[in-house]
């Protein structure tokens, strides 16, 4: 998944954009590359441990409800509202609970002892519709990923331990402070680069769409493999959001059309609903790809990751399972299906 190496000469730098005074860190020295074997478990959840981590969520998304139901001897309205409201209540928003639910009133074979397997089905195949859960990536090419989220959601820690997986696979990492505005914002990020052997461009208070044009350059001067392009997320004005990200992504496109890989919105498991309601403010903003969800260890409200999957056609990418830098996970559609259901 991430065995795109070095790349090849690239072509000089041809944009007409102003220069700006930017502040570049360069810590980086070359890590030892990993074995397949050893790359897959460090960033690999045990199954085990994913049961661990989602506890709370199958007990609240499944446990609940398989209870309340699997002893019934027929399904009938009050029953089949009982369970959409208990859906809705464990974050599977109104839509994807009523779809479930209106599914299973058309099945007049089903038995509510047979809900859980119902479910389980059912969750698979929303999970299944969105496609890879695996991060994309290129051999030899620059790689850029635009991380976006609402302040709080976790998007600077992600990308400092997203800088560290990438460092650990022997990659030369650049991280573009892009959240010029936030208070100590650049100061965190700058914090997490050097943690993970990452280098950094910065200018406190600049147009963030420059200091994103000034990394590009940088990157192919200097032959980096990946970018990694922090944000704002002030969504109480959705109008400067739409316009600063917009400007973002034109000048990605304008100097780096082939290397956006990923656009990942970054979520707070604990967020519940509120998340869903984020991916679709942030779609309007850019072209989003994948989502991370962070915060995922002990929050009871990971369904949210099946309603993204049914209303937005999102796959989750990557999950974050605790502080550690080691602890931001790939995500398994299959694993985190039946560790709800263990």
């Amino acid at each position: 998944m991430f065995d795109f190496f070095k790349k090849k000469e690239t072509k000089p730098e041809q944009s007409p954009e102003p220069n700006t005074q930017t502040t570049v860190q360069n810590p980086v020295s070359q890590p030892a590359r990993s074995s397949e074997n050893e790359k897959k478990n460090f960033f690999s959840l045990t199954f085990e441990s994913l049961k661990k981590t989602i506890e709370n969520t199958s007990q609240t998304l499944v446990g609940n409800i398989v209870k309340q139901v699997e002893n019934e001897e027929e399904f009938d309205e009050f029953i089949l509202d009982d369970m959409e409201e208990l859906l809705i209540k464990a974050d599977l928003g109104v839509n994807t609970a009523s779809s479930i639910v209106d599914k299973l009133r058309k099945q007049n074979n089903m038995k509510p002892s047979q809900v859980r397997e119902y479910l389980q089905k059912e969750f698979s195949s929303i999970l299944d519709s969105t496609g890879s859960t695996q991060l994309n990536g290129k051999d030899n090419e620059m790689n850029i990923y635009f991380i976006v989220g609402v302040n709080g959601a976790g998007k600077t820690t992600l990308i400092g331990k997203l800088a560290h997986r990438f460092r650990q696979q022997g990659k030369k990492v650049l991280v573009a402070a892009g959240d010029t505005f936030r208070a100590a914002a650049e100061e965190q990020l700058d914090i997490w680069s050097k943690r993970a052997g990452a280098d950094i461009v910065r200018n406190d208070g600049a147009d963030p769409a420059s200091v994103v044009f000034d990394a590009i350059k940088k990157a192919k001067e200097e032959n980096y493999d990946v970018i990694l392009v922090d944000t704002a997320g002030r969504l109480q004005n959705k109008f400067n959001l739409m316009q600063e990200l917009s400007k973002i992504k034109a000048v990605i496109d304008k100097n780096a059309p082939d290397s956006l890989r990923e656009s990942i919105l970054v979520l707070d498991a604990n967020t519940g609903q509120n998340g869903l309601s984020q991916a679709k403010v942030f779609t309007e903003c850019v072209n989003l790809t994948s989502v991370a969800l962070t915060k995922l260890d002990g929050s009871a409200k990971g369904g949210i990751i099946i309603s993204i999957a049914k209303e937005m056609n999102l796959p989750v990418k990557l999950i974050g399972v605790g502080e550690k830098m080691e602890d931001l996970k790939d995500f398994d559609a299959h694993d985190f299906v039946k560790a709800l259901f263990s």
